[in-house]
This record gives structure tokens, C-alpha cells and sequence, in this order.
């Protein structure tokens, strides 16, 4: 026969285990989180074991003997959650022999709690076993009681734990755990040594312990993995450096990081990793890393990048000469500026169209002994190690010698007429020996010719005509005495004021600055017959 209490204590135990399990299945098809959760993170499985008080109300009827609260006991308890705030809990307690009673039971149902910074407070609904014994009388029948029966029990209550601070909130410690207790067993008729009867009994079961806990109803986010690689573009034989940056890693564990390339060597254990390039030709090439905490989903992550290796490229080169324009027989230092893009060992020659080049480093000198004046142009070449060239040219230009000096008149001597007053167009002795030295320069200069330029005093009466002659007669004088040729000899008159005729020489090439001077028209202008030598009778 079971009794009303029973029967709603259990309708409330089977509407509290549905409504568990409801938010557990809606709590089942949500999308795992891939972030770290905001807040607390509650514990997915928590253990709890401590002491347990039950304070016993009740009698075995119809026999009338009351049962009495029990001091010592020990409970345990396993709740697994669905979500943050709903799970299902298994629950034992071992209340032994008191003094005139014990009470053993195993009892599962729902559990839900509010989580809350450093505390979590928390209610659940059992319905189990109980294997109760007893009651004992000592003044009616100190030697007879129930033997150990089970019956069914519910149990209703809550508490509240306070997370301790101690190795990443493992543990809590439950301040309390309140839950009241009903137990019904039926120990059937009395018989030798046995009371019979039946057992409706209530209580309070107060608990104490430590609650230990496993997992997180939110999983930690999985590990991700990124890599760069720098640089990106490089010449074969560069050094690359690859970096893989994890995320969401448990700092508890060790992780592990491997490399795989599809192009040159790589090296490394670490989130580092180093790739020897020297074998690569041109083209993009994939570096591969992969970071593991464990074999279990989401503690693994892969990541991949890319570089670019670039055929080599060709140098360069600048040239240029000092001076650009020399004389013939001169040098000049010609200097190549040779460049490479990967700094590539360079070799330098150069070449001529005329002179010499020698040197074969980045300057050079060309001669031009024995070269005609002109254009010369010189090439620069450079090559580098990998057999590729450049070539770039300049010009020197090799200068005309310069002209000689253009020839000047030369004024020689000049004659004075002051020393005849009776005839002073005539060409005295001291004249003539001005006129010897004339003479002389002309014979010395067969090529160069002479002008004369007569001169006259304003005083005189008909100067232009005295300064004719006087011209007239000085080239008489060279040409029938000294046996100038005429041709050679030019005359003029000028606008000096005085008696006397200035020679000037004249070289070929040279002119004379005639300015002040005018032309002799000798056919007007009559020269004396030079004196005939006395010939003297022995």
C-alpha cells in the first residue's frame, strides 16, 4: 500500500527528471562556442563527498518506537550537466548504526544551479533506494528489531558552494547542503527477533564537504594557427624566415609544431622555422605548419603561406671618362659603376675604337699615343657570376693640336731726314746704315715683305709730296743698292709729324694695321739715279 505523500513526492521527482531532460537535449543541439565564454565557466561533472547529518522524524508503526537523529555519517554525489544550469545527479549516504537506527541510500535526479562569481548556489529532486534498519527499543524489546530493508526514498533540497582559489578553481567548498528526506520501508509481520510494521520517516539530511570539479559546460576555444612568412619575395640562396602565431593554447600543456615546404629546406621545432633557398629556381613555393596539443578535436590547427622566388636579374653598369677631351699623347681614366641587384661579384673589362684600354676593375685608363684627333669611343662591360652582362659606352674626344701663333710685323729702324736741310728727301749715310740692317732682316726672312710709310713736318712746303719721296727713295736705296726685290717692298706716306720714314716688317700670314697711312703712286713720284763711282787713274 503506498501513501498519498509518495505518491506526489514521486509525481514531482518525474516532472523535475523531464524538465531536465528537455534543457538538456535543447542544450545538445547548440553550436559549441568557438570563443573563450564570458564569465564564469562552469564545471561540467562536479564530485562531492563530506559528512552528512540526518536528523531522523518518525516510527515504526504499529509498534511505536521512534527513530532518533544520526550524528555520524558520510555522502557522496556525482552530478553530470547538460548545460549551465541543469543536470542530473546520483546521490549516496551511508548513515550508520545510531542508537537505534541506520539508514543507507542511493538516490538520482535532476540538479540545477545558478553560477555566480565565486559562489554557485544549487536545488535538486532525488527519488532512489533507502535500506533502513531498526528501530531499537531499550525498555520494551531491547533485543528485537527490524534487520536492513530497502524502500523507496525522495529527497528534495539545496545548497550553496564556494569555489576555492586554489589550482584554477578545481575545488569548492560546500557551505551547505539542506535537503529533506522522506523514506518509506515496509519490514513486513513481526516474528522472533522482529518488530514488523512499516516505516514512514521524514528528516533533514545537513551536509558538508568538498566539491571537486571536471570539465566545462562551455569547451575551451579551438587552437588556431596563423603564419607569415618574410620575406615574400626573394633571389635564390635568400634566407626565409617562416612564424606561426597559435591562439587558445592551454598553458598546462606542451605544444608541438612541425614544418613541411614544397620548395627548399626547412628547419625548425618551434614556432620558427627556416628555409634554406640556394636549390630553388623561380617561382611561389608553400610552407605548411602544424600545431598539436593533443590527439582530441580542436586541439590542433594548420596553417599555410606562401613566398616567391625571383630569377636573378642582370647588372648594370655606368661609364664615364676624366677628362672627355684630351690632347693627343694624353690619358684619360675611365671609371665603371657596376651594380648588381643581388649583389652579385662582379668582373669588368673594356674595349676601344681606337688608343688602348687597361685595367679590369671598376677604372681604367686609356692612352692615345699615336691616335689623330677625333672621337674615340670606349665600352664599359660587366659581368656577373652567373654569366650575365651589361655594357654601357662613353667618348673621348682627342683635341686638334693648337695653331701656332699668328704671325706679327715687326717695326725695324726708321730713318731720319732731319740732317739735309738742302735736300731733305735725300737718303744719307747714317740712313743707309739703318737701311743695311733692313736689308739684313729681309735676306733672314725671304718670305716676309716691308712697308715704308714717309713722314713729313707740318712746317714743310708740300709735305704729302716730301713724304712720297722720301719713301720712294728709301726703297730706291734697297732695291738698287741692296738688291732687294722691288715687289717686296710697299710704300706709303703717313701723318706723323716728322722728317723720317718707319720700316716695318711683314711676315707671311701677318697684316699691317694701315690706319693713317696711304698708298704711293711711284709711277708719279721720281727716285734719283744713285752717284756713279770715281774710278781713280794709278
Amino acid at each position: 500500500m503506498v501513501y498519498r505523500p509518495f505518491r506526489s513526492l514521486g509525481r514531482f521527482a518525474l516532472a523535475a527528471c523531464a524538465v531536465s531532460l528537455g534543457v538538456a537535449s535543447l542544450g545538445a543541439q547548440t553550436a559549441p562556442s568557438t570563443t573563450a565564454p564570458l564569465g564564469p565557466n562552469p564545471s561540467r561533472i562536479d564530485v562531492f563527498t563530506g559528512y552528512s547529518y540526518f536528523g531522523a522524524h518518525g516510527q515504526d508503526k504499529p509498534v511505536g518506537i521512534q527513530y532518533s537523529s544520526i550524528d555520524e555519517g558520510a555522502i557522496g554525489s556525482g552530478a553530470y550537466y547538460f548545460s549551465k544550469y541543469v543536470g542530473g545527479e546520483i546521490n549516496f549516504v551511508a548513515h550508520p548504526d545510531g542508537n537505534n537506527d541506520g539508514l543507507y541510500s542511493a538516490s538520482a535526479g535532476p540538479i540545477f544551479r545558478a553560477p555566480m562569481q565565486n559562489f554557485t548556489l544549487f536545488a535538486h529532486g532525488l527519488a532512489g533506494g533507502a535500506k533502513l534498519v531498526g528501530p531499537n527499543s531499550s525498555t520494551a524489546t531491547p533485543n528485537y528489531h527490524n534487520p536492513y530493508t530497502w524502500g523507496p526514498t525522495l529527497t528534495v533540497g539545496g545548497g550553496m558552494d564556494y569555489d576555492l582559489p586554489f589550482f584554477n578553481n578545481r575545488f569548492s567548498l560546500r557551505l551547505f547542503e539542506a535537503d529533506y528526506r522522506y523514506v518509506h520501508v515496509d519490514f513486513g509481520p513481526a516474528s522472533f527477533g522482529v518488530t514488523g510494521g512499516r516505516a514512514n520517516l521524514s528528516g533533514v539530511d545537513l551536509s558538508t564537504g568538498i566539491v571537486t570539479h571536471f570539465g566545462h559546460i562551455i569547451p575551451p576555444p579551438p587552437v588556431t594557427y596563423a603564419c607569415v612568412v618574410a620575406p615574400t619575395t626573394i633571389f635564390p640562396g635568400d634566407p626565409v624566415t617562416a612564424t606561426g602565431t597559435a591562439s587558445n593554447l592551454d598553458p598546462k600543456k606542451t605544444a608541438t609544431y612541425t614544418w613541411t615546404s614544397d620548395g627548399g629546406t626547412i628547419t625548425g621545432t618551434s614556432n620558427v622555422a627556416n628555409i634554406d633557398t640556394k636549390t630553388l629556381s623561380a617561382g611561389t613555393f608553400t610552407v605548411k605548419g602544424h600545431v598539436t596539443e593533443g590527439n582530441k578535436p580542436g586541439q590542433m590547427a594548420d596553417c599555410s603561406a606562401q613566398f616567391t622566388v625571383k630569377a636573378f636579374e642582370p647588372p648594370t653598369i655606368g661609364c664615364s671618362a676624366n677628362p672627355s677631351t684630351v690632347n693627343p699623347g694624353d690619358s684619360s681614366t675611365i671609371t665603371a659603376s657596376g651594380v648588381s641587384p643581388q649583389n652579385r661579384p662582379l668582373t669588368y673589362s673594356y674595349s676601344s675604337t681606337a688608343g688602348s684600354v687597361s685595367g679590369s676593375t671598376s677604372t681604367a685608363t686609356l692612352s692615345t699615343t699615336g691616335v689623330a684627333p677625333g672621337t674615340i669611343t670606349v665600352t664599359c662591360n660587366v659581368v656577373d657570376d652567373k654569366g650575365q652582362t651589361a655594357s654601357q659606352m662613353t667618348t673621348v674626344t682627342v683635341a686638334a693640336p693648337p695653331a701656332p701663333p699668328a704671325p706679327k710685323t715687326t717695326s725695324l729702324c726708321s730713318v731720319s731726314f732731319d740732317r739735309d736741310a738742302k735736300r731733305p728727301t735725300r737718303v744719307d749715310n747714317e740712313a743707309k746704315a739703318c737701311l743695311d740692317d733692313v736689308a739684313l732682316n729681309l735676306q733672314r726672312t725671304p718670305d716676309a715683305k716691308l712697308a715704308l710709310v714717309g713722314n713729313a713736318a707740318s712746317t714743310e712746303k708740300m709735305a704729302p709730296k716730301k713724304a712720297a719721296e722720301r719713301a720712294v727713295n728709301t726703297k730706291a736705296y734697297l732695291v738698287k743698292e741692296k738688291g732687294v726685290d722691288g715687289s717686296r717692298i710697299s710704300v706709303y706716306t703717313g701723318t706723323q709729324d716728322a722728317k723720317s720714314v718707319a720700316t716695318t716688317l711683314i711676315p707671311t700670314g701677318a697684316t699691317m694695321d694701315s690706319t693713317g697711312t696711304t698708298a704711293v703712286d711711284e709711277s708719279a713720284v721720281t727716285a734719283p739715279e744713285p752717284k756713279k763711282k770715281k774710278h781713280h787713274k794709278k
